[in-house]
């Protein structure tokens, strides 16, 4: 009953918060379409602040119950409640100011590194046991690459988060797994913050959560995989979760490599982006991603890791029916 209130709570909070953004600040946050763009209209975006803001002040509401009943901090320590927003500070105050004003790019990957850098010296490496017999070299490597994937995870969320209701309805999917999965309640104060979000986000999105946002998004997945002392096939199993968003992300960044384009430039050649382009609407591509990583999560839950490797081979095949899908679509407008 404690985490159905405080989830409540969080979603209420997530919806008025949203609200109020989208009618006090829209023209401080005003985006404008442009050719890279998949909307049509001038939206408000800076909305993630919302669902952010709900997150911590039920965060703060649990870490305070917690002195007279340790429950309540919804299997975390105190001291990895204040990690996650030692980690998540920096990360929404660079992604508001890119939202009001933007930031310079070498800026922004900083920050990431700095609050990546918190993470892995609050919550560790993940888990690369065949790096032990290395000694302090594997330690150092374990580190580094763990480090790379977190700030790779920010940087892949915010890459994605083009359509109306896709990264939150896939990010909420995605927590709703990990929480069940590696037994990590505090996650369902996000899923309920995020439910309040996409209330106003989901096709036709009247706000945008903004880099703030996606940016949160990403960084507190790769914190919902750092914190879990578990096995270390579940931990990668876990990983595997994030496949159907991130996998898109890895995609389009190996095709534009292979076609020697500027990685670092500004692009619409996401396949999500290009399928919207080509006619399907922002529901029908955001619900086609929430129900493989739903099926995905089915999968793992079930299968572990073989479950994981059913994920890799799902993703692979529906981004291989996408590119079919594009193919003979243009063929016949040709």
């Amino acid at each position: 009953m404690v985490l159905i209130s405080l989830c409540l709570l969080s979603f209420l909070l997530s919806l008025t918060t949203v609200a109020l953004i989208k009618q006090r600040f829209s023209q401080l946050l005003l985006d404008i379409p442009n050719a890279r763009s998949s909307h049509t209209q001038p939206t408000p975006r800076g909305g993630g602040l919302g669902f952010i803001l709900a997150f911590a002040i039920i965060s703060a509401i649990a870490l305070l119950l917690s002195f007279n009943q340790p429950t309540f901090l919804l299997g975390l320590t105190q001291q990895q409640w204040l990690g996650i927003w030692l980690v998540l500070t920096p990360l929404t105050i660079v992604g508001l100011i890119d939202d009001r004003q933007g930031v310079k790019a070498r800026i922004r990957y900083l920050v990431q590194l700095i609050s990546g850098a918190i993470a892995v010296s609050v919550f560790g490496s993940f888990p690369q046991p065949w790096l032990t017999p290395w000694g302090n070299l594997g330690v150092i490597l374990a580190l580094t690459l763990t480090l790379i994937g977190f700030t790779a995870f920010i940087n892949f969320y915010n890459f994605m988060d083009g359509l109306d209701g896709l990264v939150a309805g896939v990010s909420a999917t995605q927590m709703a797994f990990l929480a069940i999965y590696l037994d990590q309640p505090f996650l369902w104060l996000l899923v309920a913050a995020l439910i309040g979000f996409l209330w106003w986000n989901w096709s036709p999105a009247t706000i945008f959560m903004g880099d703030a946002g996606s940016t949160i998004l990403g960084s507190a997945i790769a914190l919902s995989l750092l914190i879990p002392d578990v096995p270390t096939t579940q931990a990668w199993s876990a990983v595997a979760i994030t496949l159907p968003l991130v996998g898109d992300a890895i995609y389009t960044l190996v095709r534009r490599l292979l076609r020697r384009e500027n990685i670092f430039q500004a692009h619409r050649s996401h396949l999500y982006q290009r399928l919207q382009k080509q006619g399907w609407s922002h529901q029908q591509v955001a619900l086609s991603y929430i129900i493989i990583t739903a099926i995905s999560g089915i999968c793992i839950s079930f299968l572990g890791l073989f479950g994981a490797g059913i994920t890799l081979l799902l993703v692979a095949s529906a981004i291989a029916i996408g590119e079919t899908i594009l193919i003979r679509q243009t063929s016949y407008s040709n």
